[in-house]
């Protein structure tokens, strides 16, 4: 049976995943969700569209869930009105299409592409730093700050608290673990209700002050006469704050550990610029950021034998899927930068809701890394990383690096 909280499943999950392929692939966790370990199954699932990711509906289905954090909000904020969640990580067709659509309408790759200047600017400005120190901590002096650092450019955001929105946004996320506790759950919902507001009067204040920035666009967005709403504008560009910051932050570290633990592939990015073109889709299935996905079944449904019943959670786990032999061969544990197929890895998710800032990730972790690397050819650990122990964002806390 699955045990995500075995002696070494924080450092390295991998070994749990293979033991789980190979004797029970899809099973129902003590926890209560399925979870599905295989690549094969997990594809058909995550591209399968009578599956729902809206809460809301399982709890139709189910009687509502006491844990619920819109109930918990209504508890801790009496005087504010209850709201629906339009995050188009929350909520299904048509919804999800129209918001997804006008969106993607800003979040263009040329867009993305176009970021790659400034990425490169705050790299280099963070490697500045610590440079003459000799040493730095991965995760504090590089891999936290940079991608809110280029959310908050490219959102045209004006300076304020990055370190509050940072503590708040690191808060939220630990949400998404099915095994957050009442406590942990508690200080999510208020740091979410912060963000929330935060971004509100960011908004309006933009809104009066437009320029050539990804919000301004999103304000201004329209199809057909179709437009965001207040509510929704604020529930993108929070799923744009938390996606685009916490993943990134673990591919950098995440990806720069799997080089360090591996020199002759690092020595291969480091020394060969046209590795580039594969290495990073590499190292996203090789430690993948986000681990987890989930479905809801509306009604019951039939997996490789096994009968679901609706109203119940079936997670993906994208870390086995992405070391799974049956679709990456009998390599799929080591890490290999010039794999021609790297590119199948599940690391985004697939399907109607495969990540929409993938590209972006693509572009950060990709400038972060090898800047980093080639600007510190004898890059070292000093120990071991400091993991967070997270199920769904595997990451890392701290990594102490020495540079010379």
């Amino acid at each position: 049976m699955f045990n995500p909280f075995a002696p070494g499943f924080t450092e390295y999950p991998y070994d749990e995943y293979r033991i789980q392929r190979e004797t029970e692939p899809i099973q129902q966790t003590p926890f209560g969700p399925w979870i599905v370990f295989n690549h094969a199954e997990s594809v058909q699932l995550l591209r399968d569209v009578t599956l729902s990711v809206d809460v809301r509906k399982a709890m139709e289905i189910l009687g509502e869930d006491p844990r619920d954090r819109a109930k918990m909000r209504a508890e801790l904020f009496p005087d504010k009105a209850p709201r629906e969640d339009t995050s188009i990580l929350n909520i299904d067709p048509p919804d999800h299409t129209r918001l997804r659509k006008l969106v993607s309408s800003v979040f263009t790759p040329r867009r993305v592409a176009d970021l790659a200047p400034m990425i490169e600017r705050i790299v280099d400005e963070h490697l500045d730093a610590v440079a003459e120190r000799g040493e730095m901590d991965l995760i504090a002096d590089l891999a936290f700050p940079l991608p809110f650092a280029v959310i908050s450019e490219m959102l045209g955001m004006p300076d304020g608290n990055s370190a509050q929105l940072r503590e708040w946004s690191h808060t939220l996320v630990k949400i998404l673990d099915f095994t957050i506790g009442p406590e942990e759950l508690m200080a999510a919902v208020i740091a979410g209700e912060n963000l929330r507001e935060h971004i509100a009067n960011v908004i309006e204040w933009k809104r009066s002050n437009l320029g050539d920035d990804l919000l301004s666009a999103l304000i201004l967005a329209e199809d057909n006469g179709d437009v965001l709403s207040d509510t929704e504008l604020v529930d993108q560009v929070n799923v744009l704050f938390i996606a685009g910051h916490e993943t990134t932050v673990n591919l950098i570290g995440n990806g720069t550990w799997a080089l360090l633990q591996n020199h002759e592939q690092l020595e291969l990015l480091r020394d060969d610029p046209s590795v580039e073109t594969t290495a990073i889709d590499e190292l996203l299935r090789y430690d993948s950021p986000v681990q987890i996905s989930r479905r809801i079944t509306l009604e019951p449904i039939e997996l490789a034998g096994h009968e679901i019943p609706a109203g119940v959670f079936v997670l993906t786990s994208l870390g086995s899927a992405n070391h799974d032999p049956a679709a990456f061969g009998p390599t799929a544990d080591q890490l290999d930068l010039r794999r021609a197929d790297a590119a199948r890895h599940l690391a985004f998710g697939s399907g109607t809701h495969h990540c929409l800032g993938a590209s972006l990730a693509r572009l950060e972790g990709t400038i972060a890394i090898t800047r980093l690397i080639r600007r510190f050819p004898e890059l070292q650990a000093t120990g071991a990383p400091v993991w967070n122990g997270r199920l769904v964002l595997r990451g890392m806390d701290s990594l102490q690096l020495t540079l010379r």
